[in-house]
């Protein structure tokens, strides 16, 4: 989960999500960027990154870390993060808990996002840019909210998050077809 740096990140809807999509595309090749997917498969609303890694795996990417069968969870996550530098440019994607009009909204950075923040972990920010789902509202109790979140929503804007991304590299989802 992602609570975010609000000087940092632009609310943004599926088309926004896309032009920003682009613009990491016009600085980045494909072989320079890793998607580090951020989540757990045990809560619904969590398991945004997952779905994410996930449809991108299933695409043909193959610089992702964090899928439904091997997520990038709290326990996993640490380990992960002294080699992310060796890892070239990252692009961090998780959920995160939001007031009610930003409830399936995206917050995208050129910047990293703080994992897990809001729901009292403590994990350092993570990527060169960021993509947070507002997936839930925030409130007094996180992790229900999370594990009331619809998974209809979470796997919507999971689906619209890996458009953005196959839409500029669509070589490598067709190499799989």
């Amino acid at each position: 989960m992602a609570d975010r740096n609000p000087y940092l990140a632009q609310r943004t809807d599926a088309a926004g999500l896309a032009s920003f999509m682009a613009q990491v595309a016009a600085s980045h090749s494909l072989d320079e960027l890793t998607f580090l997917c951020i989540g757990t498969d045990r809560s619904t609303g969590d398991s945004l990154g997952p779905w994410v890694g996930t449809m991108l795996k299933d695409r043909g990417f193959t610089r992702v870390i964090g899928t439904l069968p091997e997520p990038c969870d709290s326990i996993r996550l640490p380990q992960m993060i002294p080699s992310l530098a060796q890892m070239g440019t990252i692009v961090a994607v998780d959920a995160c808990l939001g007031r009610p009009e930003a409830v399936g909204a995206y917050l995208v950075a050129t910047g990293p996002l703080t994992p897990a923040r809001s729901v009292g972990k403590a994990f350092p920010p993570v990527g060169t840019y960021s993509i947070a789902g507002v997936v839930n509202v925030s409130g007094p109790k996180p992790y229900w909210n999370l594990q009331s979140t619809s998974l209809y929503r979470v796997m919507g804007m999971a689906a619209e998050i890996t458009e953005a991304i196959v839409r500029q590299w669509p070589s490598r989802s067709k190499e799989r077809l």
